[in-house]
């Protein structure tokens, strides 16, 4: 659907490398404006590959249409991509007096109110507020590779910076689909990549002692724990493992074993060339037949579709995705009920596509079902009517393929009402390829349906609500003048 135009928000991206290039496209195609500045003289090039990743992924994410993405800029200096920006994001190499340098530039230009979020996996707030003139508008703002699919973000305020800023913040980053994790305190490489480390190392003495190889390794972890903690985290995993006895039962019978010597996480072996070459050498077999852009859109795809997943149980990164889907509906624009109405506009992800490469034919009734439902919603049946007792059935469909739609492509539905009299609701559909050359685009397929409405509590059809049918009333004048469909299949039952 259609987004009612916003007052257009501006970010700077300061570093374009693998981090401010995730961060540059999760800006950009949540609909904000975005002026970069890299010294490197590659800086378009890569970040353009990073942003055509982004494109096919990100938008998979959701069942909402994005906003219209923002415009780029690439500035030739610090100065000039902050001037008018309210978010900066620092995401220069790990060099505290290249970050305080930086910085310094950033302050003596940006706007009074702007945010500096550092991109920094190790340093305390505190340390980047101390070379700095003015320490109260930086935080860490630490993200996870890829930044324009993962939600988590670590925020770490450090005293000088008000709770109104931290407040602010965290409300900028879940306007971009992030899920803001506020630490309570500093601490060295915040919480994630003390985790990371800690394996990191673990890894490191596996393949030096010759116990496993990079591949084995990564097995172990994606094919077993990862995707456990993907979805539940650390103490709920182990809390579960407890049995009906829970977490105490868990510390109780494992807990001695921290003082076994299972691990060597207080050593860590010297990364000299011989364990240099070794872990390059096995990393080639590994993955050496593939390009980094190959293997990052092997990485998205699979990201795109665990994550949906998840969504379809409303369960971790997955609520995170439902909630953004009605932040976006909610910018969605009113409907003209003089012509048919768009009840879905949306791309098509990658777990729609079948063996053939394109959209499963589930997935058309799928979207007209999605259809009905939204025009439920649209004509007052929503969930607080649906839990007052009273819904719409559907009683008999018709669907008609015309054309294949392939993943990533954006599809539009628009209905018409035909009917809705008395306890008949009778709705066309059409779907069309969201083609911005065309008025409606391809047309894809039409769906015809026919609903009833119907007590929940005798499971019976009903008469709807004097409000709902003087609505449908309404509609159905409207749409009576619009040419009505050459051949329909439910025509008897009306």
């Amino acid at each position: 659907m259609i987004h009612q135009a916003a007052v257009t928000r501006r970010a700077a991206v300061i570093g374009g490398g693998v981090i401010g290039g995730g961060w540059f496209a999760r800006f950009l195609l949540n609909g904000w404006d975005v002026h970069v500045f890299d010294p490197d003289p590659e800086a378009e090039r890569k970040i353009a590959e990073v942003l055509a990743n982004a494109r096919r992924s990100l938008p998979s994410l959701y069942d909402v249409a994005m906003p219209t993405a923002g415009k780029v800029r690439f500035c030739p200096t610090v100065e000039a991509a902050v001037a008018d920006a309210e978010w900066i994001q620092e995401s220069v190499p790990e060099r505290l007096e290249l970050k305080h340098r930086v910085m310094t530039q950033i302050q003596a230009a940006m706007p009074r109110g702007a945010l500096i979020g550092s991109s920094t996996s190790g340093f305390k707030p505190s340390e980047l507020g101390a070379g700095v003139p003015h320490p109260e508008s930086v935080l860490v703002v630490h993200p996870f590779n890829p930044v324009y699919l993962l939600p988590v973000v670590e925020v770490v305020p450090h005293a000088s910076v008000s709770e109104e800023s931290i407040t602010h913040a965290l409300e900028t980053l879940r306007s971009i689909g992030m899920m803001p994790l506020r630490l309570r305190r500093e601490i060295d490489a915040h919480v994630a990549d003390r985790f990371l480390e800690a394996v990191w190392r673990e890894a490191l003495w596996l393949v030096k002692d010759d116990i496993a190889t990079t591949q084995e390794i990564d097995d172990v972890i994606r094919f077993g724990f990862g995707i456990r903690w993907a979805q539940m985290g650390l103490f709920e995993t182990y809390r579960i493992a407890g049995g009906e006895a829970g977490m105490a039962h868990f510390l109780a019978q494992f807990g001695p074993c921290l003082q076994w010597p299972w691990t060597k996480l207080m050593d860590v072996p010297e990364l000299d060339d011989a364990l240099v070459k070794k872990i390059s050498d096995q990393s080639d077999a590994q993955s050496g037949m593939r390009s980094i852009r190959e293997l990052e859109r092997i990485r998205d795809d699979n990201l795109v579709s665990m994550m949906r997943a998840l969504k379809g149980r409303n369960w971790a990164s997955g609520r995170t995705l439902r909630e953004h889907d009605e932040r976006l509906r909610r910018d969605e624009t009113p409907p003209d009920w003089s012509q048919p109405v768009v009840t879905v506009s949306r791309p098509v992800p990658i777990d729609w596509t079948d063996y053939n490469g394109h959209m499963n034919e589930a997935r058309y009734l799928d979207l007209f079902s999605s259809a009905a439902d939204r025009f439920m919603e649209l004509i007052g049946c929503d969930v607080t009517y649906v839990a007052a007792g009273s819904s719409y059935f559907t009683a008999e469909s018709h669907l008609q393929h015309i054309a294949e739609v392939r993943a990533g492509e954006c599809v539009r539905v628009v209905t018409q009402l035909l009917a809705g009299s008395g306890k008949k609701l009778h709705l066309f559909h059409r779907l069309f390829a969201a083609d911005k050359a065309a008025a409606e685009g391809r047309l894809l397929a039409t769906g015809e349906q026919f609903l009833l409405h119907v007590s929940l509590e005798t499971r019976r059809s009903s008469v709807p609500s004097e409000a709902l049918q003087e609505r449908l009333r309404d509609i159905e004048s409207k749409h009576a003048a619009l040419p009505r469909p050459g051949r329909l299949h439910c025509g008897q039952r009306d």
